[in-house]
């Protein structure tokens, strides 16, 4: 049978996610159905779904072992640099769809199978390890903020705890699309880093100078009654995440008072990618990069996630 090299989870810790990770040989991609095809892999980019799925949530015991991965760059059958639309159609998931490395080997390989229907053209003067970090956190930013935050009905923005994929994102985006920003970090570097993206930076609870129109929420119960009270009559809070508690007390009277939105979202649309994907060439606005690793230390990528260090996305260079 042949064989590519994959980084995957062999097992599950809860404790010491990287434990569970492996790295060696596993079998050529499959396809499922007649419109899958196999892409060969160029960049890849790491989330922290890869690390809850080694710590075993979203994955059981009887799909061991899974390639893990959600975003890639690279190159179709016919030789076209492509960008790799995650979300996959799954009928047995109750979602209906799931996202690579669930049901399906992901993107942490030399190749990867996925529907053609899945696959979107890489702009020109879009570097491969610039693209492969916007399927997953940059299309939840960008979704946050335009379908569902409507920020282009408001001018401000908060973006609570400014470093991981999704809040970064949302911080560069948010000033790409000249609005004001406001974002919060308990580390200082990280503050120092959000000022030189163009937006203000604040330590978790502080006072902003002004009520804004959109919150972007990731942390949950930790910043969650800053969010109410950081929002603007009418404003929307979007969150996509919660990293720091998912069960925050609300205070109702706040939201009916305020007549506030509190929207949830998760990834976003072939259609949305490909207007993320315009956007960012057009206005030559690039991912925020922690740093790059070579695939064949794709442990080291795993290693500086697990970290909590990381400031914007950890790529992989399957070229290197």
């Amino acid at each position: 049978m042949p064989i590519m090299r994959a980084a995957f989870a062999s097992s599950f810790d809860a404790d010491n996610p990287l434990a569970a990770l492996s790295v060696g040989d596993r079998p050529e991609p499959t396809h499922p159905q007649d419109d899958w095809i196999t892409v060969q892999v160029r960049a890849s980019s790491l989330n922290h779904h890869d690390l809850w799925s080694l710590r075993g949530v979203g994955l059981g015991p009887d799909q061991l072992p899974m390639i893990l991965g959600c975003d890639a760059v690279g190159t179709d059958p016919d030789g076209n640099e492509v960008v790799i639309y995650p979300v996959v159609p799954t009928p047995g998931d109750p979602r209906g769809v799931s996202i690579l490395s669930e049901h399906f080997a992901g993107t942490f390989a030399e190749r990867v199978a996925v529907p053609r229907m899945n696959l979107l053209p890489l702009p020109t003067g879009l570097a491969a390890t610039d693209a492969a970090c916007l399927p997953t956190a940059w299309l939840t930013a960008w979704r946050m903020l335009t379908t569902r935050g409507r920020v282009d009905e408001g001018e401000s923005v908060l973006v609570q705890g400014a470093g991981g994929g999704v809040a970064t994102a949302a911080v560069a985006l948010g000033v790409a699309l000249g609005k004001r920003v406001y974002a919060t970090s308990r580390d200082a570097a990280k503050r120092e880093r959000i000022t030189e993206l163009g937006a203000t930076a604040l330590q978790p609870g502080a006072r902003l100078p002004e009520r804004v129109d959109v919150v972007i929420e990731t942390v949950g119960a930790a910043t969650f009654d800053h969010s109410l009270k950081s929002a603007a009559p009418m404003a929307r809070i979007v969150v996509s995440g919660a990293t720091a508690g998912y069960e925050p007390k609300v205070n109702l009277r706040r939201v009916f008072a305020m007549q506030l939105e509190i929207l949830g979202t998760s990834m976003g649309t072939p259609d949305e990618l490909t207007e993320l994907l315009a956007f960012c060439a057009e206005h030559e606005v690039r991912p925020v990069v922690d740093s790059v690793v070579p695939f064949g230390r794709i442990e080291e990528a795993f290693a500086r996630l697990a970290s909590g260090e990381v400031f914007g996305k950890v790529v992989v260079d399957h070229t290197a």
